[in-house]
């Protein structure tokens, strides 16, 4: 996540680990964590990206976006160029105890994402090849499923309420749109 976090942009983050990871890397304003709400961070991040101009990142899990995959038909349906769905899909629900999810055996976000029509569609499983993707679709709508292990660092919870974060991005957007 350091690379994206380090990317301009506006960052919605899938709840537990995820966000828990981006804040204590790199808390910013333009950074939105995601407390509640399981699933729901990629309609929340195609909600931002169609409403102003700022490339929109969305780090997303493999578990999370399995919950609302109608979202992946309304991503490839409006594909704005400035928003880029990141999953991290370690094959299990990590943040409540590393049960697996449907991609440990034969669910294929990537495959399904491409059939709901989003279009380009990578699978990556190292940062380099994240960083080299994110540059070469930089102004492109885009999904990446990142495959990666399990393991989780520890971080301590977010202090902030949703309030706080809500407010603190819709200020940081309405300081970019001036």
């Amino acid at each position: 996540m350091k690379v994206v976090g380090a990317r301009e942009g506006l960052i919605v983050c899938n709840l537990g680990f995820p966000s828990r990871e981006l804040f204590s890397l790199s808390d910013k304003p333009s950074h939105f964590y995601m407390l509640g709400s399981m699933g729901m961070a990629s309609s929340i991040g195609l909600g931002l990206a169609l409403a102003q101009k700022k490339r929109v990142y969305v780090i997303d899990g493999d578990g999370s976006l399995l919950m609302n995959m109608g979202s992946l038909a309304t991503i490839a349906h409006h594909a704005p160029h400035n928003y880029c769905l990141i999953v991290i899909d370690n094959r299990c629900y990590s943040s409540t105890g590393n049960q697996p999810t449907s991609t440990s055996g034969k669910t294929d976000l990537a495959g399904i994402a491409r059939a709901a029509g989003i279009s380009p569609v990578k699978v990556l499983d190292n940062l380099k090849d994240l960083e080299d993707c994110l540059d070469l679709h930089h102004n492109t709508s885009l999904m990446v499923v990142v495959k990666t292990d399990s393991s989780n660092p520890e971080t301590r919870h977010i202090p902030l309420l949703p309030r706080s974060i809500a407010k603190r991005l819709m200020g940081e957007v309405r300081r970019s749109e001036k």
